[in-house]
């Protein structure tokens, strides 16, 4: 019985402070993102992903550096006392979250997989660039993508070799490299493990974000911005109807509001540098930073039977 209460308070506790840090982000991560947008692309993808995984991350570091413990530590085990309805249903729900992102995530893994098959029927590889396959399909859609998560490859279209010129085509493949390098598919997947309802905005900037970093790391100069930009509007023609597969990076296969935004951005290039505009870092000291964290770990260190009393109270009354 002592470790039927434990789980479901953990379950419980984890349920709570996760629900409401989602809500909390789901109502103010449109801030955080007119913030964020002053760093470059790169800086304000991993910014926005962090704030996405950040309700998951800080209700298992609550349940597993406070309520487990100040339930091992300072609830009886000789007490025989039933389990509460609260504490059930809070924990019903965590497993019926946790069933659904499993059951998402499968379903995308699923239905990429039976796609990414399709389109590579009568691949063949055309060169490597290191451990990434770059490999023509015999389709014309999806033009350019990155496909795969632990073996990545770039599928690129017959008919996108014929559009492109030799430097729109280089630009662009290295554009779907800085996707199989930023690991992007596996990010996706892990979204839809642990989808969570009202969080389509802010995955939806962070996924504007990614495409508007690939295309910084894909450019060194304002030619080669032009070349990108070139290589968006050509591709674009192709097929604009062609629907989106969830685990896959396509190069054009953004909103139109975003790849409108993309080529603006390009075009713009010379006189919008993409790490120029962003504030400057050189005020920033990691011995500062360091200084912040053992700062906290002291006051942690010092509080934390206290608050494990405290937690210990909360979770009593939660299981009556």
């Amino acid at each position: 019985m002592f470790a039927a209460r434990l789980i479901a308070v953990s379950c419980a506790v984890l349920v709570l402070v996760y629900g409401g840090l989602s809500l909390a982000v789901s109502c103010g991560w449109r801030r955080f993102w007119l913030y964020s947008r002053r760093y470059p692309a790169r800086r304000t993808a991993d910014l926005l992903y962090g704030l996405r995984l950040f309700p998951l991350a800080a209700a298992a570091a609550v349940t597993l550096a406070f309520t487990v413990p100040s339930f091992v530590l300072l609830e009886p085990r000789s007490i025989d006392e039933p389990i509460g309805i609260a504490p059930l249903f809070l924990s019903f729900c965590g497993l019926m979250i946790a069933v659904f992102g499993i059951v998402n995530a499968a379903r995308a893994l699923k239905t990429t997989s039976r796609a990414v098959a399709l389109w590579m029927k009568d691949a063949k590889v055309v060169e490597s660039r290191g451990t990434v396959p770059v490999m023509r399909i015999s389709r014309i859609v999806p033009a350019l993508t990155a496909a795969g998560i632990l073996k990545p490859r770039v599928l690129v279209s017959g008919a996108a070799e014929f559009l492109l010129t030799e430097k729109e085509l280089q630009t662009a493949l290295r554009h779907e490299l800085a996707h199989v390098q930023r690991r992007d598919n596996l990010k996706k997947l892990l979204l839809r493990l642990i989808a969570f309802p009202g969080m389509s905005g802010l995955e939806a900037a962070w996924l504007e974000a990614i495409e508007m970093a690939a295309d910084d790391a894909a450019v060194f100069s304002a030619s080669e911005a032009l070349d990108l930009a070139a290589a968006l509007i050509k591709l674009s023609r192709l097929s604009p109807f062609e629907a989106r597969v969830d685990l896959t990076a396509a190069l054009v296969h953004s909103p139109v509001a975003v790849m409108n935004a993309r080529v603006e951005r390009l075009m713009a290039w010379s006189e919008e540098r993409p790490f120029s505009s962003s504030p400057s870092l050189r005020g920033y000291s990691p011995w500062l930073a360091m200084a912040a964290l053992l700062t906290m770990v002291a006051v942690l260190a010092v509080t934390y039977t206290g608050l494990l009393v405290r937690v210990h109270t909360a979770t009593e009354w939660l299981v009556k």
